[in-house]
């Protein structure tokens, strides 16, 4: 019987979402009915012109992301973006008041973030070989962690503390961490990300191993060997052994205002670098305190663990101030014809407004409903006087060009077009339920189609469905908005950042793509095969 109820649920789900369908599509229903009857119709595939130009994005909101961005990319078309991450910790399971016990000695001080990566093999002694995931180009970096000295605050002081301190990607312009980097606790200048899975063993008393537990790779350091630019041997003996019984530890706001987290910088060693994402919310993302004391037994390390949960963290970024195409871009965006070149690219960067029937309403009536021309035709088209449909929308889509002379096969992989107004994707997005939480590159693959590319690896194109989009204005009267076409690294991420002082937001997945491209435009100069456009398949009744 439970196996039945479990069965059951999800088809009461599908039956109650299909009636409510239904309920709200009684004209596509109706319309899909009387083609049936009809013996004559047409099968119609149609272009409608589209206005798209330029946007620049601002200063975009990074203390609620769900992963964080660290490195250097020198992107082919806009130049190098530095990502700097700021982070408190607190002690886990509410470790306040902690008992070091008598002459406590530091062992070791090892912080451990993990990278994404895939499992790719577990050979027969249980070794496991990864993949790493995540990860902008291929040189080294130079990556420097600094004890932070900079508070960062819970609540905006300007609001009475009712509201939520926000942090851009923009803070080290206002802030200026490097100003507060207290302590430097750890350096390199030669820095690449290892695949390789970590190997801790547990010894008994005896000095034989009695335990192995393996850890996914990650940024695993030790930063109880303090750089010479930091000349205190004792600097963790005195920053947590000798405030013991100190109010400093007692609670959580205390301990984020006494020890106010970390600032993890980089720096290129050339032209190039690499950027990769850092897992903090995964449960083995720590800083851990490995001690002895009088009674803790031989071979014994007792441990002081801090996490990264719920607590302030944000990303900074550094665009290569010299490179101005998105600046240009943005200040002759021509919003009345289309620009002819579209730039897209993710943190602090660029997308494109698309405006799917945008025009004059020029056509001598004053009927005051301050819609285009473009906008009645389409109307016209497929709505009769009785607001009813007069043609059924199979398929409609929007193919963005990539322009090979410009970029180089570093693209990203998807793009995403999102409501500019409510600040959501499009319809199309929630119909498509096709997910992958594996991989979710491969998610939502209908509404928007991984970049296609050629042989050499250079990116062609992207298609984006607006099926729904369309029979939402169409069937269900809603309203023709701007929309926003978005690069993003993960279409599945949705949860929003604001953009300083805009009315739109950006997605997380937008926020954390370090590449860039550049696609062929709406503009009349661009070649027809090239231009952007959008294309309508329908059905129509030839009664």
């Amino acid at each position: 019987m439970k196996k039945f109820t479990q069965i059951l649920k999800p088809v009461l789900a599908l039956v109650i979402l299909a009636i409510t369908f239904i309920a709200c599509d009684k004209d596509y229903t109706s319309l899909e009915s009387d083609i049936q009857g009809v013996q004559n119709f047409d099968v119609v595939t149609e272009k409608f012109p589209v206005t798209a130009y330029n946007q620049k994005m601002g200063p975009v909101q990074t203390d609620n992301l769900s992963s964080n961005l660290l490195g250097v990319y020198d992107d082919p078309i806009y130049g190098k973006t530095t990502a700097s991450i700021v982070t408190q910790l607190v002690p886990t399971s509410n470790n306040y008041n902690p008992d070091f016990g008598e002459n406590p000695q530091v062992e070791s001080v090892i912080l451990n973030i993990p990278y994404y990566s895939t499992r790719i093999e577990t050979d027969n002694e249980g070794n496991s070989t990864y993949k790493l995931d995540s990860l902008f180009g291929t040189e080294p970096i130079k990556i420097f962690i600094y004890k932070n000295d900079y508070f960062l605050a819970d609540y905006n002081s300007e609001s009475d503390f009712s509201e939520d301190e926000k942090y851009y990607s923009n803070a080290n312009q206002t802030i200026n961490f490097d100003s507060h980097n207290a302590e430097l606790l750890y350096k390199n200048e030669d820095f690449l990300p290892n695949a390789s899975e970590h190997l801790i063993e547990v010894l008994d008393e005896n000095g034989d191993v009695v335990e192995t537990n393996r850890l996914t790779p990650s940024l695993r350091v030790h930063l109880e060997d303090l750089p010479e630019e930091n000349p205190n041997p004792f600097f963790w003996h005195e920053l947590f052994f000798q405030n013991q019984d100190s109010p400093v530890l007692s609670n959580a706001n205390n301990f984020k205002n006494f020890f106010r987290g970390l600032y993890l910088r980089v720096e290129p060693v050339n032209d190039d670098g690499l950027s990769f994402m850092l897992d903090f919310n995964n449960t083995s993302a720590s800083l851990t305190l490995l001690y002895t004391n009088d009674d803790s037994a031989p071979n014994e390390l007792l441990d002081y663990t801090m996490r990264f949960a719920n607590v302030n963290r944000l990303n900074l970024f550094e665009n290569d101030p010299s490179n101005t195409i998105i600046e240009n871009a943005a200040n002759n965006a021509n919003q009345i014809d289309g620009d002819e070149t579209l730039y897209l690219k993710g943190g602090e960067g660029a997308f494109a407004v698309i405006d799917l029937f945008a025009g004059e309403d020029n056509n001598g009536v004053e009927d005051g409903d301050g819609l285009s021309d473009n906008y009645e035709a389409f109307l016209a088209s497929f709505i009769d006087e009785r607001g009813h449909a007069k043609k059924l929308i199979n398929e409609a889509s929007i193919t963005f060009h990539v322009d090979q002379t410009i970029v180089n096969g570093k693209e990203p992989d998807r793009v995403t077009l999102y409501d500019l107004k409510n600040n959501v994707p499009i319809a199309d997005y929630y119909y498509d339920t096709n997910t992958n939480s594996v991989n979710p590159q491969y998610s939502r693959n209908q509404f928007s189609r991984v970049l296609e590319r050629n042989e050499s690896n250079e990116g062609v194109k992207y298609k984006i469905s607006v099926t729904e989009h369309l029979n939402n204005i169409i069937h269900r009267d809603s309203t023709n908005l701007k929309l926003g076409l978005f690069v993003t690294t993960n279409i599945e991420n949705t949860t929003i950042s604001d953009v300083l002082n805009e009315d739109y937001t950006v997605s997380n997945g937008t926020v954390l793509s370090p590449r860039g491209t550049a696609i062929y435009g709406s503009n009349t100069n661009v070649p027809e095969d090239k231009r952007l456009q959008l294309e309508i398949n329908y059905t129509d009744p030839n009664q």
